[in-house]
């Protein structure tokens, strides 16, 4: 990957969100936004220092090919010699085997106060890399019990320029589920704190079912019970499984549609170009 309009419009709205300051790049990226080759050149730096303000960029990636900065191991622990402020990630962690391992040298990266910015492949994109994240991820990883803070997730479409699609962080045992005919990527803003742990990352809706098992059990026992009742008229039984599945599916359909929309109850759509004019710089 590399930057293109919407990592390009991300970094945007990081930016105001907090200066750019010192920046690591994971992966030298590339510029695929055809008007700002000319005047910024193919890669990244003279961009992000121009038009963002960044003090320094540095490169960290696998091989020296593309002229990285510092050729490092993603899949290992790293041992950093500098801080930056910003670390931005426009489509390299998924082409890293031990996502979790790179996902913590990044923080690893970052000091207190930092921002981490990341712009990868969602739905449909197989093939692509070795990965395809959910947010339910990044909000699980990226939790305030985990020592992060300003978690914000969006999905965009790649064929659809002018909209962003808040992710509203799932509650109550809920999934935040998208269903999508075209290619999306997640969008992910957060502030490491000053301690930070990888080390309980857990599903949100599993939390909810462990944290509620009494109630579950019960309610369990009485399901139980209405089963045995419905199984012994067969004809009821199947009756009664197949209303089930219809109703659930459509329910499903209606809170999932294949395109992004609000009427999935988990998405806010956000006019990227408004957003971003209402966006301040705040530090």
């Amino acid at each position: 990957m590399g930057i293109d309009i919407h990592a390009l419009n991300f970094i945007t709205y990081a930016s105001r969100k907090k200066r750019l300051g010192k920046v690591a790049t994971i992966g030298r990226q590339g510029l695929m936004i055809p008007r700002d080759i000319t005047e910024f050149g193919y890669c990244c730096e003279k961009l992000l220092a121009e038009r963002f303000g960044a003090t320094l960029v540095d490169s960290y990636d696998y091989s020296s090919y593309e002229g990285a900065t510092y050729v490092v191991d993603m899949n290992k622990p790293l041992i950093p010699g500098k801080e930056y402020d910003t670390v931005i990630d426009c489509g390299c962690v998924e082409h890293i085997y031990n996502a979790p391992q790179a996902l913590r040298n990044i923080s690893l990266l970052c000091p207190p106060g930092g921002q981490i910015v990341h712009v990868l492949p969602a739905n449909n994109f197989c093939g692509h890399g070795f990965w395809q994240f959910s947010p339910e991820l990044f909000f699980s990883l990226y939790s305030q019990a985990n020592g992060y803070s300003e978690t914000e997730i969006f999905l965009a479409d790649l064929t659809n320029h002018h909209a962003w699609f808040e992710v509203m962080r799932p509650m109550n045992g809920k999934r935040a589920e998208v269903i999508s005919k075209q290619p999306l990527y997640v969008l992910c803003r957060t502030v490491k704190g000053s301690d930070f742990s990888h080390e309980n990352v857990q599903q949100s809706d599993y939390v909810h079912t462990w944290s509620q098992y009494q109630t579950v059990q019960d309610c369990g026992q009485a399901t139980a019970l209405l089963k045995r009742v419905i199984k012994k008229n067969y004809w009821v039984y199947r009756l009664a499984l197949s209303m089930y599945q219809i109703i659930r599916e459509s329910v499903h359909r209606v809170r999932n549609p294949k395109t992004l929309s609000n009427r999935n109850q988990h998405l806010r759509r956000r006019n990227v170009s408004k957003f971003l004019a209402m966006t301040q710089i705040t530090s």
